[in-house]
């Protein structure tokens, strides 16, 4: 049980460190942007440190460069970040003991990587507090470093797609999904997914294609599992 004896801040950074190395470069990415849509440096580093939603942030600062006004910019990213509602909502069950102001810091810094990995964790019963909010402290700091770098040298740099950055989000969700892969169920739910994406794509269906995928892939592997476990599919 060598992994007991290490540090607390190393067993989190163990845990965290493909989302530090997905966060650094797409964090970065962000922060070239930030600039070209006319932030300056301390405002793009300023709304990671607040805001810290990814997603949120390239809508946010995409209207901006149009010119939007405050109250659509408030209102688009609001609906894009609902799914936040979700996520708490299936994690709560693990948090019933924490104080208000844990949750208050778990919560501002939830995001949909760092729910993908507290997920795992807790269904196997890892659900310390100190540790899970220290991987979210990690993570939080390894996206504000990455968009501090990207605005410092958002003046020399004009396009991110070159460098490949467009490709470390999905990257590092493929290595947090490698470590969910414990079943077939699990499987064969991540399997038709993507085939069912991709088919989708080819198809020519642009809108709520992920939704459509992870909805239907995850009903095939509920009722595959189910069916497998009822006693009527015993030989």
């Amino acid at each position: 049980m060598e992994y007991q004896q290490h540090p607390q801040w190393a067993q989190a950074l163990r845990q965290v460190a493909p989302i530090v190395l997905g966060y650094v470069p797409v964090g970065f990415a962000y922060g070239v942007l930030a600039r070209q849509a006319g932030l300056d440096p301390a405002a793009a580093i300023l709304m990671s440190v607040l805001v810290f939603a990814g997603s949120a942030q390239f809508i946010a600062i995409s209207l901006i460069s149009t010119g939007a006004s405050l109250a659509t910019i408030a209102a688009t990213t609001f609906v894009v970040n609902l799914r936040h509602a979700l996520m708490a909502a299936a994690l709560a069950p693990y948090l019933r003991s924490w104080s208000w102001a844990r949750l208050a810091a778990f919560a501002a810094q939830l995001t949909d990587e760092t729910f993908a990995l507290h997920a795992h964790r807790f269904a196997q019963n890892a659900r310390d507090a100190a540790e899970t909010l220290t991987i979210n402290g990690i993570a939080h700091t390894a996206w504000c470093l990455g968009s501090a770098l990207g605005a410092v040298a958002g003046g020399l740099i004009h396009d991110v797609r070159p460098w490949g950055l467009d490709f470390a989000l999905p990257a590092m969700f493929l290595a947090l999904l490698g470590a969910q892969l414990g079943s077939a169920a699990h499987i064969l739910a991540a399997t038709s997914a993507a085939l069912l994406t991709v088919l989708l794509h080819a198809w020519g269906v642009s809108q709520s294609v992920i939704l459509i995928a992870t909805i239907t892939a995850t009903t095939l592997a509920l009722g595959v599992d189910t069916w497998k476990r009822s006693p009527s599919s015993l030989p």
